[in-house]
């Protein structure tokens, strides 16, 4: 079993910035990790993943203000959000999907709150 724990999250001004972290017990090597959100009343969104190789995807509304990052060593992915936005207000979750099996497995989330 693979069990994922987030933090990071809080109330930041617009403009400001969060580092989210996820950290994950077990072991599997092939993998990717990564983050999704979900607003009220949307839809859970994928915002960015990395893969163990190193492989990453950002939904287009993010790129340029966020960062994913990895430490294979410590099984743990970081997201760093600049230039906050009111609509980036969600939970976020960490995600990690073994490859060879294609399951699935998620964090409880942890809440990002962009307001004045």
């Amino acid at each position: 079993q693979v069990q994922l724990v987030e933090s990071g999250g809080g109330l930041v001004q617009p403009g400001g910035s969060l580092r989210l972290s996820c950290a994950a017990s077990g072991s599997i090597s092939i993998n990717r990790m990564g983050w999704y959100r979900q607003a009220p009343g949307k839809q859970r969104e994928l915002v960015a993943t990395i893969t163990s190789g190193g492989i990453i995807n950002y939904v287009d509304s993010v790129k340029g203000r966020f960062t994913i990052s990895r430490d294979n060593a410590k099984n743990q992915v970081y997201l760093q959000m600049n230039a906050l936005k009111p609509e980036d207000t969600a939970v976020y979750y960490c995600n990690l999907l073994a490859v060879i099996l294609n399951r699935t497995y998620w964090g409880q989330g942890t809440q990002v709150t962009v307001s004045s």
